[in-house]
């Protein structure tokens, strides 16, 4: 199988890949009811949440584009059957509301943040995919007690985590790339402003493609235990990603040294 980033309009192939993904998580079937769902006003913003299940919080966070139901449906019925889930939309996504206030991964953890508050949840484990995975990341830089344990799949917590290719393609991403897709469909569907629909692209294309750092420093300082979840072509370099797994303590032989065992690294790959 040839690389999708070296073939084609590379434009074309990172949105068709997200799109894919995309699809892949939407769930089918019957629907689970949540035992609670609501706004919570944080930091000027109406914050919607879902919450499932009883036991140890878990904290759940979507991607870019997508909601708790594109991103988490099917997961979310297996998970509440131990956990007390918390899904969080965020800002212009799903149920929460479009706003002009400029996105970035340290407002978008505040709101997270807020959201635990709200809720009465001192801290959690937390899961985020893709964008919720850097949201994730930041929430546990600057709030470490409120992440118990942390799951980060297909994300990074800086822009040079991503393929020299993926970073380009998301600064020439345009708002009429997403007309008749999943994405708009999943909008439509719940957005309690369908107006807004070209607004938040427009948002959501500067924010992917504004340079961020969290800083190599601060993630080495992450005493929460890490699982990291990456596919073969989920757009991730794969040489910073061993990178963070060595900040975070892997790479270290137990039996020949100090012990690291709070950082986990699983692959996800698919013979063609």
């Amino acid at each position: 199988m040839k690389n999708l980033f070296q073939t084609g309009n590379m434009l074309k192939s990172v949105l068709f890949l997200a799109i894919v993904m995309f699809a892949a998580t939407q769930s089918k079937g019957q629907q689970l009811k949540p035992a609670e769902r609501g706004y919570a006003p944080v930091n000027g913003l109406k914050v919607y949440y879902e919450v499932y299940g009883e036991g140890k919080p878990l904290v759940l966070i979507h991607g870019a584009f997508m909601t708790i139901e594109t991103n988490w449906g099917q997961l979310i019925p297996q998970l509440s059957k131990t956990r007390k889930v918390i899904a969080i939309e965020l800002q212009g996504h799903g149920h929460t509301p479009f706003s002009d206030r400029k996105l970035d991964q340290a407002t978008l953890a505040s709101d997270v943040e807020g959201v635990m508050k709200h809720l009465k949840i001192d801290s959690a484990d937390v899961a985020g995919y893709s964008m919720g995975g850097a949201v994730a990341y930041q929430l546990t830089i600057q709030s470490p007690k409120r992440v118990k344990k942390l799951v980060i799949i297909s994300a990074t917590y800086k822009s040079t985590g991503w393929r020299p290719e993926v970073r380009n393609a998301f600064k020439n991403m345009k708002p009429e790339m997403f007309a008749n897709t999943p994405m708009k469909t999943a909008y439509d569907a719940v957005a309690p402003d369908k107006t807004k629909w070209t607004k938040f692209i427009e948002q959501m294309i500067v924010f992917a493609g504004t340079t961020f750092d969290m800083g190599d420093a601060n993630v080495a300082k992450i005493t929460s235990p890490v699982l990291i979840i990456a596919g073969d072509n989920d757009g991730l370099d794969k040489i910073e990603l061993i990178k963070t797994y060595q900040l975070l303590g892997g790479d270290k032989f137990a039996d020949m040294g100090q012990c690291q065992n709070h950082i986990s690294l699983l692959f996800l790959t698919r013979g063609m």
